[in-house]
């Protein structure tokens, strides 16, 4: 094991050589042009025996590693932004035909107006194209869950490709240490490729993406489901296998300071590093606080949220996105989690910080903490009080006339 300091860019460029990929496409795009540059230079210096595809827009990236992977090759891309937008179309595709394919997305929010810096805006959108999904804390969350991608994306019970989402710039451009395992010890958690699923053959010809017709059509789509379901019990499983090898444990969710807290805040990504400093400084001050940072978004471990979650006074979900006319992505699916679990009914409260980049800092989430402490202490929340927008800059919001006393 080897100790480098990298940033989240080269650890994922790291991982994707000791995975062995084959062919890597990808089309430049802030800020994930780092991952793609860093394999560029492997593939020409001969340091990873891959084939490199350079393409004239992401939707070609993302329709190269599919005839790849349908050739049988282990294959990778890398985006962000509008230029996972523009893959939406083929994002289905890759799905529907069972293909383990491993895509890093550099979070970065949409236009418009232009901005190149991080939120959630863009992954969360496709969480239901069928990809599995998870989303990292630091670079080398971003190294280890690129191998775990692999592992699981290519098991015969998923078969299903893996986006591993990392903040842009906080993640992908900021360094620090890195464990970077031998190669002999990535082989030990992750076998060379073989396709163990249908792929292109030349001595048996086969025929893929086949038209549906409305009498089979659904069963597709929940036999797609169904797989995307055993992946939980799958993960659980290789992180078990990963912490023999490698040491570390990885987990679905992390549940920190939980057990006795009377108000628990849920987020996803790099500002959940901010988050848990905060309920140190507040637990030290005597409050009851916690914090449950959400790693795999799709599929969502329903049961392990409404296990941390359910002896919560009050919960906030700290959403770095927006689906705008309803609120949070993550709140909505949080919510859906708790409504069903048996217990009481726990009050939730939807704080969206941190869009196109803004500092998501202690201050913001004291902010929420300390509203969620009034919720608390009432029980419930009005249809206004449930969403907030806690990092506002409500001067320029006056000057705009938009929101209420609320923030809503």
């Amino acid at each position: 094991m080897t100790r480098c300091f990298i940033s989240g860019s080269m650890a994922v460029a790291e991982a994707a050589q000791l995975a062995g990929v084959q062919v890597i496409a990808a089309y430049p795009i802030t800020p994930q042009t780092g991952i793609v540059e860093a394999l560029a230079r492997k593939v020409a210096t001969g340091l990873l025996g891959a084939e490199m595809i350079p393409v004239e827009s992401e939707h070609s990236a993302l329709s190269a590693v599919v005839g790849a992977s349908l050739a049988g090759a282990r294959a990778f891309t890398a985006t962000s932004s509008q230029g996972l937008a523009l893959m939406h179309e083929v994002l289905p595709y890759a799905s529907g035909l069972r293909l383990p394919i491993v895509m890093a997305v550099a979070n970065r929010s949409l236009a418009s107006p232009v901005t190149i810096f991080n939120d959630h805006q863009d992954s969360l959108p496709e969480r239901d194209s069928g990809w599995i999904q998870v989303y990292v804390e630091n670079a080398q969350e971003a190294f280890d869950y690129l191998l775990i991608a692999y592992r699981v994306a290519e098991d015969a019970q998923v078969l299903l490709p893996f986006m591993v989402c990392l903040d842009g710039f906080s993640v992908s451009h900021t360094y620090e240490p890195v464990d970077i395992p031998a190669v002999e010890l990535v082989n030990t958690f992750l076998p060379p490729f073989r396709a163990n699923y249908p792929h292109l053959d030349l001595a048996e010809p086969k025929v893929f993406n086949v038209m549906a017709f409305p009498e089979h059509f659904e069963e597709f789509q929940r036999d797609k489901h169904e797989s995307n379901r055993k992946v939980l019990g799958l993960l659980n499983e290789v992180y078990d296998h990963f912490a023999r090898v490698f040491g570390r444990r990885r987990q679905n969710l992390e549940a920190y300071r939980v057990e006795d807290a009377e108000l628990v805040l849920v987020g996803m990504g790099s500002m959940m590093g901010t988050v848990r400093g905060v309920v140190d400084d507040l637990r030290a001050r005597g409050q009851k606080v916690g914090m449950v940072r959400m790693v795999c978004f799709r599929p969502l471990p329903v049961q392990e949220i409404q296990a941390v979650l359910q002896g919560a006074g009050a919960i906030g979900v700290l959403d770095r996105d927006v689906s705008f006319g309803a609120g949070g992505i993550l709140y909505q699916d949080i919510a859906r989690s708790m409504y069903n679990s048996q217990g009481k009914r726990v009050p939730a409260v939807n704080f969206i910080a941190g869009l196109g980049g803004r500092d998501v800092n202690p201050a913001t989430i004291q902010k929420c903490f300390y509203r969620l402490a009034s919720v608390a202490s009432s029980g419930y929340i009005t249809s206004a009080e449930e969403l907030q927008w806690p990092d506002e800059n409500e001067a320029l919001l006056r000057a705009w006339g938009v929101g209420d006393k609320h923030g809503n």
